[in-house]
């Protein structure tokens, strides 16, 4: 249990924690009927985040400033009895990736948001493609749309600090008892000195079919095989991950193992604000392998929506709303980039 924060030791945290949540904000927007009578759509929501983060045409909506990779996925065998995708049992899987920070400033410094991400395409030999979004939180802060929408208002900037009001923050905290976990994981949180040694989760559960129809719901996670190593005190490289990251590449390949962790019978399946007990059974399902980075965003992800609905056959949504969410926002936010980037006649 957190010790509580008072007064400014309470305002900095929450500032700190409201910073973090708005990072991951643009990627959660709903499709209909929030609150009011309004409907809310994916592209009114994108609207409400850049109006607060800022308008950076060509990019995208959030995690705007990162890097394209590539590389595969070693499959281990291990969770070809959970799932009939041939991701789980073809040997070696082609896979395209983007590392990134949260929010939607492409030319914020690499140290200045405490959200990572990694999005990834595996494409198997059948033909079917999965696409994965992952951030470093395990879990939300909230568990349904509604809520979502509260948070992005609770997170709109003081006019006078141009930061979330401490105190609207902390009464969004409050109302919302549901982002215990989430509070506890930002006060813990230890940012590590690079993108090779980041831990980055799927967040929201998922089903896994196997070969005679049964079904297994999972959460699953990236867990670098690269030692922890703090983020030192002082940064003065705008672009510290990405450099980081193309230096230990040119050293040789990076790994992270793709760990599934499965759910038992009352276990929250549709809720991402709440984590399952640590206990749980987890597979190795095998080991993603990067081999090689490209100059920001021209290369093979560019072009990419990783919507986590793109799923192959033997991975299915859960019910969570904010899957939904998700999708109808990153489709938002890449048909928005089209647009804007073919106005422009280039492509950032």
């Amino acid at each position: 249990m957190s010790t509580p924060l008072h007064g400014p030791a309470r305002a900095a945290r929450l500032t700190a924690i409201g910073l973090l949540v708005g990072a991951l904000a643009a990627g959660f927007a709903y499709t209909a009927g929030w609150i009011g009578p309004e409907r809310l759509t994916p592209a009114r929501i994108i609207d409400t985040f850049e109006a607060q983060a800022g308008h950076y045409p060509g990019y995208r909506k959030n995690h705007a400033k990162g890097l394209c990779v590539s590389g595969y996925f070693r499959s281990s065998g291990l969770a070809e009895p959970l799932s009939r995708a041939r991701v789980f049992s073809q040997p070696r899987v082609p896979v395209i990736g983007r590392f990134a920070i949260g929010g939607a400033n492409p030319l914020a410094p690499d140290t200045s948001v405490a959200t990572r991400s990694l999005a990834v395409q595996f494409a198997s030999d059948d033909g079917q493609l999965w696409r994965t979004g992952m951030n470093t939180p395990p879990v939300l802060a909230v568990s349904t749309p509604e809520s979502f929408y509260q948070q992005v208002l609770a997170m709109s900037p003081d006019p006078a600090t141009g930061k979330p009001d401490p105190a609207r923050l902390q009464a969004f905290f409050a109302e919302h008892p549901e982002s215990a976990a989430f509070r506890q994981w930002a006060k813990d949180y230890k940012a590590t000195d690079s993108f090779a040694n980041s831990s980055f989760h799927g967040i929201n559960a998922f089903r896994l079919v196997d070969a005679g129809g049964k079904g297994h719901y999972v959460r699953w996670r990236m867990v670098p095989l690269t030692p922890f190593a703090p983020l030192p005190a002082a940064v003065s490289d705008a672009d510290f991950l990405q450099h980081d990251l193309q230096q230990r590449l040119q050293q040789g390949p990076l790994q992270w193992q793709l760990i599934l962790t499965l759910a038992e019978a009352g276990d929250p399946v549709d809720d991402p604000a709440q984590p399952w007990p640590a206990e749980r059974r987890e597979v190795n399902a095998g080991t993603l392998v990067i081999e090689q980075v490209e100059t920001k965003e021209q290369g093979a992800c560019r072009d990419l929506n990783f919507d986590p609905l793109i799923l192959p056959s033997g991975i299915e949504p859960s019910a969570d709303p904010i899957l939904a969410a998700r999708s109808s926002a990153y489709a938002e936010s890449f048909n928005r980039r089209s647009r804007e980037a073919a106005g422009l006649g280039t492509r950032p």
